[in-house]
């Protein structure tokens, strides 16, 4: 019940710093209703500035060689289908940069209902996580969106020449967002190994005797992963990935080494001390 700890000064608890049901459940309900606020405010701005975003969010396409476009290739144009479709695009996108602009906000929002139930310890490291996080998810991001042409480029060679591949706004939007959080989250792996290491629950012993099936499964998961399925997505994925785990295996190695270092430390000081103790004097 650790989380009923009391998690700010303006809520009401019992004499021992706990919170009740009730009182956890609005603290609970405030920090949502911050959070959809914020996702909301942020979805305005991308609302009013969308030409903007918009111009960033079909960069890719843009960039596909002129054979791949409409109009000749003059121009990168995408087909909207109905006539409500042009006002659910301007939202949609908007919602999508509400939700990216806001998440210091809403990310602090969940760090302050969960950090009064961790021990010290425990919200240095999850701090120091979470700051490692943000930086790998937006640099998977980062690479999807700079290789993401590459992939569309592969996988519209195929169409036949007589034939006229006409993109849907709604298809290309969900095709770029699914390999945005597709590479961001595939950057987390690592860290993830990282932290059941530390909070002691996988080895560097363990990795290390299995590390060629997890690299040949770090490339079958980029295949399966990656919606366009084509190597050159795959390569763009897995190989960061294989380079990360090396990193975070190297981690691993250290860390271990030092622990086995104290353990060891600590077993030599106990013999000594049970050596030296009266019970040990009697004996002789």
């Amino acid at each position: 019940m650790a989380l009923l700890k009391r998690s700010s000064a303006e809520v009401p608890s019992d004499d021992d710093g706990r919170m009740t049901l009730m009182e956890h459940v609005r603290e609970l309900r405030n920090r949502l209703v911050k959070m959809i606020l914020a996702v909301v405010a942020g979805t305005i701005v991308g609302f009013v500035f969308f030409d903007p975003i918009w111009t960033f969010m079909t960069g890719p396409f843009c960039r596909l060689p002129e054979a791949y476009k409409l109009n000749g290739g003059t121009g990168c144009t995408l087909v909207v289908h109905g006539v409500l479709d042009g006002f659910f695009i301007n939202l949609k996108v908007a919602a999508i940069f509400g939700v990216v602009v806001s998440a210091p906000i809403w990310l602090y929002q969940i760090w302050a209902f969960v950090t009064p139930g961790l021990y010290q310890n425990e919200r240095r490291y999850s701090l120091g996580f979470l700051g490692l996080a943000v930086p790998l998810f937006g640099a998977g991001a980062a690479l999807a969106y700079l290789t993401l042409d590459k992939g569309l480029a592969l996988l519209l060679g195929f169409v036949p020449m007589n034939a006229v591949p006409l993109i849907d706004v709604g298809d290309y939007l969900g095709f770029l967002i699914m390999m945005l959080v597709i590479f961001g989250i595939s950057f987390l792996m690592p860290l993830l190994m990282v932290f059941l290491n530390v909070v002691g629950i996988l080895r560097f012993k363990t990795v290390a005797k299995h590390q060629r099936m997890i690299v040949f499964g770090f490339f079958v998961f980029a295949a399966v992963a990656t919606p366009s399925q084509d190597p050159f997505t795959m390569l763009a994925l897995a190989m960061p990935m294989v380079l990360l785990f090396f990193g975070a295996e190297g981690i691993m190695y250290f860390r271990d080494r030092k622990r086995d270092a104290e353990e060891a430390a600590r077993a030599t000081a106990l013999e000594e001390e049970l050596d030296g103790s009266p019970a040990a004097s009697d004996d002789w």
